[in-house]
């Protein structure tokens, strides 16, 4: 079994004359990525490694889970603007080592890609988290294997 977690960047800010690219979070953003972190943390989600966009707000708040989580990060720009199949390309990716996985990507392309392995309907609020459980001993199984909703945790209901 894997297990898949998906992040939804934290909330962002977007100051004049910033490119989509370097958007820093807010105050907020920075608060619930902490928040949620902490959250996953003490409800015993484990996770092995952490992938996300190279855009800023996304790279920023995979840092804050990796100081509750204390893991490698990797970036990958495919989780930039990304398609369903973009994520189903980093799966592919991954070392069979890893368990479980967690990736740091943006709308709409998160909860698209949510939607296209579960039969539960998904809008990722700004640091929404679904985890899936993935019958497969080997991520390149992944398109095949059966993906079973573990949870969506949403900043404002935990």
């Amino acid at each position: 079994m894997k297990r898949l977690i998906l992040v939804r960047h934290a909330k962002s800010d977007w100051p004049e004359e910033t490119e989509d690219f370097d958007r820093p979070l807010a105050d907020k953003g920075l608060q619930d990525a902490m928040n949620m972190s902490r959250f996953m943390k003490s409800n015993n989600i484990s996770i092995d490694h952490f992938v996300s966009s190279p855009a800023v707000r996304a790279l920023n708040t995979c840092k804050i889970f990796n100081q509750t989580y204390q893991l490698h990060c990797s970036t990958d720009e495919k989780l930039y603007n990304p398609s369903e199949r973009s994520f189903e390309s980093v799966i592919y990716d991954l070392d069979d080592n890893l368990s479980s996985v967690a990736f740091f990507s943006h709308n709409n392309g998160i909860s698209n890609f949510a939607n296209s392995i579960s039969e539960d309907i998904f809008h990722f609020p700004t640091c929404g988290v679904a985890g899936f459980e993935v019958d497969c001993e080997s991520w390149s199984e992944f398109d095949g294997a059966r993906k079973k909703l573990l949870f969506f945790y949403e900043p404002g209901k935990i």
